[in-house]
C-alpha cells in the first residue's frame, strides 16, 4: 500500500508508516470472519472488565453487526488478525447508529438534516498486538478516519470512557456531544464526542499522515457492499469520494 506524500513527520509517525507495509484491512463477510472479530472483541473487553462474562465468547450485536450500514472491519498484521473495528454509516433519521441510540438528542438532529455521520464503535485490539505495537490504536481507528473520506461524512462520532476523551480530541479534534451515561452490554459509563470532518481533515493528515488512503484502497474497503446494502445506504456511492480527493 503507498499512502504517498508523508513528507517530514515525527518518527512516530514514520514508525506507523513503516508498520502500515505489514498491515491489511478486511471487510469481515463470511461468518467465520465475523466470529474471530467478536471473538477478539470478546477478549479485549473482558481483559479489560468492560462486560461480563459469556459462555460463547463472542461480543455480538445482532441489531447492529447485521445491519445493512455496518463494516466490520479486520486489522491484519501479517496476515494475523491484530484488530477490529464496528463501522455504521448512516444520513437519514432511520439509519441505524449505535451511538445515535443512547444519544439521540445529539445525534439525530444531524440525520435530519441529511448530514453523513461515520460511527466506530467496538474498538478491539488483540493483547499480544497491543503489547508488541504502540502504534495499534491508530492502525485500528484508520478505517473509520477512511469511511469519513469515502462516504463524504460531514460528522465522525464516538462513544468512550471519560478517560479516552483527551486521547481522541488531541488527535482527532473531537468535541463533546453528550455527557456519560449507561451504554448497552458493557458496565461504565460513556460519554459521546463528535468532530466535523473535513474541517479537520487536514490538519489531521498533517500531524498523522498514516491517516492518508488512496481511493483503490477505500473502494476495496467500502465498495464491495451487496445490492440491498447500496440501496439501503441511499445518496451513498463511492463518486462522493472525489470530494476528498481534491
Amino acid at each position: 500500500m503507498n499512502i504517498g506524500g508523508v513528507g517530514a513527520s515525527s518518527r512516530f509517525a514514520d514508525r506507523v508508516v513503516r508498520l502500515l507495509e505489514r498491515v491489511e484491512y478486511r471487510p469481515a463477510r463470511t461468518e467465520s470472519e465475523k466470529e474471530a472479530i467478536f471473538r477478539l472483541r470478546y477478549e479485549a473487553y473482558r481483559r479489560e472488565n468492560y462486560i461480563e462474562p459469556r459462555e460463547d465468547g463472542l461480543l455480538y450485536d445482532p441489531a447492529y453487526d447485521e445491519a445493512p450500514n455496518c463494516w466490520n472491519i479486520g486489522t491484519f498484521i501479517d496476515g494475523e488478525l491484530a484488530g477490529a473495528l464496528r463501522i455504521h454509516v448512516a444520513s437519514r433519521e432511520g439509519d441505524i447508529l449505535p451511538d445515535g441510540v443512547v444519544f439521540p438528542e445529539a445525534v439525530v438532529p444531524h440525520l435530519r438534516n441529511g448530514k453523513v455521520i461515520v460511527d466506530p464503535t467496538r474498538f478491539a485490539t488483540k493483547f499480544e498486538f497491543s503489547r508488541q505495537f504502540a502504534e495499534m490504536p491508530y492502525l485500528t481507528l484508520r478505517p473509520g478516519w477512511m469511511a469519513g473520506a469515502y462516504f463524504g461524512a460531514a460528522y465522525i462520532i464516538s462513544t468512550m470512557r471519560v478517560e479516552h476523551q483527551a486521547y481522541y480530541r488531541r488527535v482527532f479534534g473531537y468535541e463533546l456531544w453528550g455527557e456519560p451515561r449507561s451504554y448497552p452490554r458493557v458496565n461504565r459509563k460513556v460519554c459521546c464526542m463528535g468532530f466535523d470532518y473535513f474541517a479537520q481533515k487536514n490538519r489531521v493528515e498533517a500531524r498523522y499522515p498514516f491517516f492518508r488512503s488512496t481511493w483503490a484502497e477505500r473502494e476495496q474497503m467500502f465498495g464491495r457492499s451487496s445490492e440491498a446494502m447500496r440501496q439501503s445506504l441511499g445518496l451513498f456511492h463511492a463518486g462522493r469520494d472525489a470530494r476528498a480527493q481534491a
